[in-house]
């Protein structure tokens, strides 16, 4: 065996002074693992041996979900957690939920301020009452196994392979937003949205016993076309390309959030439901915007002012 360590800090002004994480892995042939992450305990490993990198199972694991994220954008991998793993996750949530913060508010699909320079009916302007909590990511303990899953550069490498992008993807700098828990209960409603990041990786710890399904247009912008005219006709109601989702605890779903408007259908009785959401960037520099932190979050952190500028693509958020 030998080690393997890239400190992947860029000789640049753009890379952010506090991404001082050194990637050390170890490679044993035929096995690929992260010495600080017991995935064992988390991921069913028997059934998705993410970590041969030998491995027929996991070669036509990857081509599976890759066919489907060029198909659908959207992919889900079921029992992907272990049923330990979930009950800790599920645990650690609820301690956690008096620290959510709870939104109750009206937004656009871009989490952006209206824009009196255009149509009052234009998607930009079309604004939606959403009630929906978040357990930021700054809040979890150092000990907690969705940190752990999120560290693991394991389950990084995998998630890209899944992707199938030939840019690699990375941890998120965003402090706030990077693996929070999602979190709804009684009558709430997350509307129709883009995610300020690429990929979204979600995991259900705790299904709603009704409703809480998850809806999505794959692929209905891109960097270079918002696509306004095709938005603005699912924002009122139309159901061209809608893709429905009903994950179920231990799924592993994995989603270009980006590019693919997308919602989570109201809940119906009193189970709450909680998601595990972390996620992945091409550039992990980049943050949400203030507005979109503030809105999804409650607050924004100095570092997403100073890096308010910083764009990845051509689109408005």
């Amino acid at each position: 065996m030998w080690p393997v360590c890239d400190s992947l800090r860029r000789d640049s002004s753009r890379w952010y002074e506090d991404f001082s994480q050194i990637l050390c892995w170890t490679i044993v042939q035929p096995f690929f693992y992260d010495a600080r992450v017991d995935l064992e305990a988390l991921i069913d490993l028997d059934t998705y041996p993410i970590h041969r990198l030998d491995s027929p199972v996991r070669d036509e694991l990857v081509a599976d979900t890759r066919a489907q994220m060029n198909a659908v954008g959207c992919c889900r991998i079921s029992n992907f957690m272990r049923p330990e793993a979930i009950d800790a996750m599920l645990a650690e949530a609820v301690d956690l939920t008096p620290q959510t913060f709870w939104a109750e508010q009206e937004h656009n699909p871009y989490a952006s301020p209206k824009d009196p320079q255009l149509p009052h009916d234009h998607p930009r302007n079309t604004y939606q009452h959403r009630m929906s909590g978040f357990i930021n990511s700054d809040v979890l303990p150092a000990a907690s196994p969705l940190n752990a899953i999120y560290n693991s550069n394991v389950m990084t490498h995998f998630v890209w392979e899944c992707i199938g992008t030939t840019q690699p993807i990375y941890q998120w700098a965003d402090p706030l937003g990077r693996n929070p828990y999602g979190v709804m209960q009684t009558d709430h409603y997350f509307p129709w949205h883009f995610d300020g990041n690429e990929f979204t990786v979600s995991i259900l710890v705790q299904k709603a016993e009704q409703g809480g399904v998850f809806e999505y247009v794959p692929d209905i912008r891109t960097p270079n076309a918002e696509n306004f005219e095709r938005v603005q006709h699912i924002l009122e109601g139309g159901r061209d390309g809608v893709h429905e989702l009903d994950l179920q605890p231990a799924d592993l779903q994995l989603f270009k959030g980006r590019f693919s408007l997308h919602r989570v259908t109201p809940i119906v009785g009193p189970t709450t439901r909680y998601i595990a959401l972390p996620t992945y960037v091409h550039d992990p520099y980049r943050m949400n915007r203030p507005h979109h932190a503030i809105s999804y979050y409650g607050r924004a952190t100095q570092l997403h002012h100073d890096r308010e500028a910083v764009m990845v693509d051509g689109l408005v958020d």
